[in-house]
């Protein structure tokens, strides 16, 4: 679904503030623990809400989650939309671009898979993706 308010065709600006490395940069977007783990949460555990990001099994804190999530939506990474009105409650959903990461996230799994002993394996069509 194409999210009208979401900019599609534009690229993330403000990245280069170390290298012009598209690795670097993507690094300084993602490629923290936790970033990572709520993307991974959003494509494969459908979760869009603050606390089931929380109950995740590796424990992140609430002021890291919040600022976890507001990166995401400054990058159109995610957005977000109120679900409830009093108190105003967000749900979380992957945009395009945050779409994209999928084949990026599938291939770490892989690589846990293939060079991490004791890691869970994914049922096959899980990563077919």
């Amino acid at each position: 679904m194409i999210k009208k308010n979401f900019k599609k065709c534009h690229k993330i600006t403000g990245c280069l503030e170390r290298s012009e490395c598209p690795v670097t940069n993507t690094l300084d977007l993602i490629g923290d623990k936790w970033t990572l783990l709520v993307v991974r949460d959003m494509l494969f555990l459908k979760k869009k809400l603050f606390n089931d990001f929380l109950k995740s099994p590796e424990g992140i804190a609430t002021n890291i989650l919040t600022e976890r999530l507001k990166r995401l939506e400054e990058h159109g990474i995610i957005e977000k939309r109120p679900y409830r009105k009093d108190p105003v409650r967000y749900e979380y959903t992957l945009t395009r671009r945050g779409e994209d990461l999928r084949s990026l996230v599938m291939e770490m799994i892989r690589w846990g898979n293939t060079h991490i002993e004791g890691t869970f394996v994914p049922p096959k069509k899980f990563l077919k993706g």
